[in-house]
């Protein structure tokens, strides 16, 4: 009896310690609330439908919506996003990457620490951990704003950069598109100087790409993050409606309003 006894000991510790180290998969990830359309869902190998509340998605999903629509996605490790106006995203494992519109993502204030939720559009790429962000990506300009903790930001240059909270970091994309535009023009105008038979010379990536001649290749120009006055604050806190324009209020609006010091919302 004490051998049987010693056995069972033995193959019951086994088979708790095989029940404690057993993966937990991650949940599916779903819409939590589409409180306003339009907006649509286009799953992997489907075409694209109408997004609707509690729809499980996949990865590599296409979310798209287009003014006043917007909606509020969980992925699988219960992170949560909220997009809206004429937005366009599409879902990773464990991040997100923005082509278009505006976003909002954050993790629920006491979630155990793990990889960052990273958002990435093709300029930059935001890291977040206990943090709520906006991401904005327009044709005039991209935006990262801090609600409220650290966001990390990594250019698609090489270049880093670390908000706390109520900083931005904004990207005139409309001035380098103008700042281009004068130089394209100016380039034409040496050009039309010179004459058709003076010789070009050509760089390697001209010849790659089978542009016209152009001097160095320009990186953005960013500039460092910059706090915004607590009237700025107060004012988006009002009047976003990926903050006010949902069932739930946003699981984290107490941090943000404790650390910009910013009114209550009007819903």
């Amino acid at each position: 009896m004490k051998n049987f006894s010693w056995f069972a000991s033995v193959f019951v510790l086994l088979l708790c310690t095989t029940v404690s180290f057993r993966p937990v998969h991650a949940r599916q990830p779903k819409i939590v609330e589409v409180p306003a359309g339009p907006a649509f869902v286009k799953l992997p190998g489907s075409s694209e439908t109408n997004a609707l509340s509690g729809q499980a998605l996949q990865v590599n999903t296409l979310l798209r919506t287009t003014k006043p629509g917007r909606m509020q996605v969980m992925l699988g490790d219960g992170r949560q996003f909220r997009m809206g106006g004429d937005a366009e995203l599409r879902l990773g494992r464990s991040t997100v990457e923005l082509l278009k519109g505006s976003m909002i993502g954050w993790i629920k204030p006491g979630t155990p620490q793990s990889s960052p939720l990273k958002i990435r559009t093709r300029l930059a790429t935001a890291s977040i951990q206990g943090t709520t962000v906006l991401v904005e990506l327009n044709d005039e300009q991209f935006e990262v704003f801090s609600w409220e903790g650290t966001v990390r930001v990594d250019t698609a240059d090489g270049q880093r950069f670390t908000l706390t909270s109520g900083q931005q970091l904004l990207l005139d994309l409309k001035r380098q598109m103008d700042d281009v535009k004068g130089q394209l023009d100016n380039l034409e105008a040496v050009l039309g100087q010179l004459g058709a038979n003076s010789p070009l010379v050509l760089t390697d990536e001209d010849r790659v790409e089978g542009r016209r001649p152009s001097g160095k290749n320009q990186s953005p120009q960013w500039e460092p993050p910059e706090p915004v006055s607590t009237q700025d604050a107060e004012r988006r806190l009002q009047k976003s409606l990926l903050i006010n324009g949902f069932s739930t209020p946003l699981e984290t609006l107490p941090e943000i309003e404790r650390e910009l010091g910013a009114y209550e919302p009007v819903l």
